[in-house]
């Protein structure tokens, strides 16, 4: 099975990656449904063993789902990777493009900019 990543709007959703985790983080990807995760996915943190991981889709894979039990939002992907290599660039602080974000983030954004301390900022296209 030959999947591919398209990488084509990865510099458009990270508007400015001011800083990231160094040296990345493996995903915990179980369960998850899709083969890629994009950049801009929400990453969510397990606070029992510390695994990161992409937050949940709904039901239809087209919207994020509820932030689990005992996990707390943890970043954002800053480059789309395979679900097959699950070694993620977590970006801490900087500027994500809601418009192009791989879901939307409405339901989530009050809780995600809280749980970051606003060092992460949704704005929509530039102009």
């Amino acid at each position: 099975e030959n999947v591919q990543v398209d990488s084509s709007l990865d510099s458009v959703v990270i508007i400015e990656n001011q800083f990231s985790l160094p040296g990345g983080k493996s995903l915990d990807v179980t369960g998850y449904p899709l083969d890629v995760l994009k950049a801009g996915h929400v990453l969510i943190k397990e606070t029992a063993t510390g695994n990161y991981k992409p937050m949940p889709l709904a039901v239809g894979n087209a919207a994020y789902g509820a932030l689990p039990a005992d996990h707390t939002y943890a970043g954002i992907l800053n480059a789309s990777i395979l679900k097959k290599r699950p070694f993620a660039g977590v970006m801490v602080e900087g500027y994500v493009n809601e418009n192009a974000s791989p879901f939307p983030v409405a339901t989530i954004k009050s809780a995600f900019l809280t749980a970051m301390n606003n060092q992460i900022k949704f704005r929509g296209d530039l102009s």
